[in-house]
C-alpha cells in the first residue's frame, strides 16, 4: 500500500509555502501523492498588521492532532526562528501530547525543509534543533542527504539555501527575496527522494 504522505507548514510571507509546492511536484513526479496542510497563525492581526504579514491562504486546509495521525509519513516545512521552529509551529507540536502518550507516530517517517533571512540564519541548526520533538515521538528522520542531490548541494556558482538536512531557502531580511529556480529544484528532488525512500515501507 502506498503510504499517505502530508506536508505541512507554516508560511507567514509565502516562502515556505512555494517550497511546499516544490515538494509536493517532487511527489507526483515519483508516482506519488500527498496532502497540504498548513499551521494555524498564532499571532494577533494587529501584530500580523505592523510585520505586512499577508492573511493566510484559505485553499489550505489547517492541520489538527486528529488529521496528523492518521499519515503514514510527512515534510514539515519550517520557518526558522532564532535556529529553531516558529512560535506558531511550537504552539502545534504543544497540542500533541495525547499522541505522543497513546504512541501514535511511533515509527512514521518525517523530513525537513527550511527557511531563514540570511545564510547564517540557522538553516542546518532548525533542522538539528526539530528533531528533538520528532524523536519524542519515536518517528524515523529521513534527511535529503547528497546521494541524488550532490550536484545542486556541491554547486557553488550560486548563493542558495538548503543542506542535506532538507531543502531551503533564503528570504532576505526584509522578505523580498523569493525561492530560486536552484532551492525550488533542491526542495522537488528532495519530494522525489523522500517519496521513493518510503514507498518501500509497507504500511499495509
Amino acid at each position: 500500500m502506498a503510504p499517505k504522505i502530508a506536508i505541512v507548514y507554516y508560511s507567514m510571507y509565502g516562502h515556505i509555502a512555494k517550497l511546499a509546492q516544490a515538494e509536493l511536484k517532487g511527489i507526483e513526479q515519483a508516482g506519488g501523492k500527498a496532502d497540504l496542510f498548513q499551521i494555524q497563525e498564532t499571532l494577533p492581526q494587529e501584530v500580523l498588521s505592523k510585520m505586512y504579514a499577508p492573511p493566510q491562504d484559505k485553499s489550505v486546509p489547517f492541520i489538527t492532532p486528529d488529521i496528523f495521525k492518521t499519515y503514514d509519513a510527512f515534510l514539515f516545512g519550517i520557518p526558522t526562528r532564532y535556529g529553531n521552529f516558529s512560535a506558531q509551529w511550537k504552539t502545534f507540536i504543544d497540542h500533541l501530547g495525547q499522541l505522543w502518550q497513546s504512541g501514535a507516530l511511533y515509527g512514521k517517517y518525517f523530513g525537513m525543509f527550511v527557511s531563514t533571512a540570511t545564510a547564517g540564519g540557522g538553516q542546518e541548526s532548525t533542522c538539528m534543533n526539530a528533531l528533538s520533538s520528532w524523536v519524542h515521538q519515536g518517528m524515523i528522520y529521513v534527511p535529503l542527504g547528497y546521494a541524488t542531490t550532490f550536484a545542486l548541494l556541491g554547486g557553488l556558482e550560486e548563493v542558495r539555501g538548503g543542506s542535506p538536512w532538507g531543502a531551503g531557502t533564503f528570504a532576505g531580511g526584509d522578505g523580498s527575496r523569493q525561492p530560486s529556480s536552484q532551492e525550488l529544484e533542491l526542495a522537488q528532488a528532495q519530494g522525489k527522494g523522500f517519496y521513493e525512500h518510503v514507498s518501500k515501507v509497507n504500511f499495509a
